[in-house]
């Protein structure tokens, strides 16, 4: 059994082949399937989703910061309404990306503490999207004195430092198909890590693993991720699916 805890199986990518791209990943053995949110324009068909598979898919609620503009503040109100009105396992995804554009890093930086203080509320892990942004998200985290601040690094393709800093604050980390490249650099490290604070995902449509890069991803891919990270810390396949699941489990309260 395999959990892939960030999938973005509502994208438009997955229109025309949702639910056989959700029966693949059953069949080769991916039984939940965790959804980050990106914007208010995510949500009816998020919830449609879960909906039509309600064993199967658990819901994220956030604001993703790639969508923080001039109208984060309705956007943010949209987040707080659905955490006060429907269940979620995690707020998410939120963040910082300084990747593409820096034109509203301090909105960013404002949305992504305010729900954190959201989560707290709710008892939730938070999901965190960064890219090009460790520093200001790490003054962010370790500015919040709170026993119940627990989350994970999604798509984590940050430096050893980066990683051990993130485990000192009690995140997990989030694995993908970066791991599989050549280039990702993740794979060198990762074993002197504790694969107890390690969760598998996907990340679909995006980031397929080594031999599928460059195409559409897909929950079903899963596997591939988890044969690389057994390579990695030198075990087997299934132990690798059994631990990472079990993380999965405790991090997001699943059954």
């Amino acid at each position: 059994m395999l959990i892939d805890t960030h999938t973005h199986i509502y994208a438009d990518a997955f229109d025309d082949d949702r639910d056989e791209a959700i029966s693949r990943a059953q069949s080769v053995g991916v039984s939940q399937m965790i959804l980050p949110a990106i914007d208010s324009n995510t949500t009816a068909i998020m919830h449609k989703v879960k909906q039509a598979y309600p064993e199967t898919i658990h819901l994220m609620m956030g604001l993703h910061p790639t969508h923080v503009g001039l109208n984060y503040e309705e956007e943010l109100a949209h987040v707080k309404e659905q955490l006060d009105t429907h269940s979620f396992v995690a707020v998410g995804e939120i963040g910082m990306d300084l990747y593409w554009d820096k034109t509203y890093q301090s909105q960013q930086q404002e949305a992504f503490a305010r729900q954190i203080d959201w989560a707290l509320e709710a008892n939730l892990p938070i999901v965190i999207h960064c890219r090009d942004a460790f520093a200001p998200i790490f003054e962010v985290l370790e500015g919040v004195n709170d026993s119940r601040l627990r989350g994970v690094f999604h798509c984590f393709t940050g430096t050893k430092n980066d990683a051990l800093r993130a485990l000192d604050l009690g995140f997990y980390l989030g694995i993908g198909g970066v791991v599989t490249f050549k280039n990702g650099k993740i794979d060198r490290f990762l074993a002197d890590l504790p694969l107890e604070k390690i969760v598998l995902e996907t990340d679909s449509p995006y980031l397929a693993p080594t031999p599928h890069r460059g195409k559409r991803n897909e929950s079903a891919y899963l596997p591939i991720v988890a044969n690389k990270m057994a390579d990695v810390f030198k075990t087997t396949a299934a132990e690798m699916a059994r631990i990472t699941s079990n993380n999965a489990k405790e991090l997001f309260d699943l059954a």
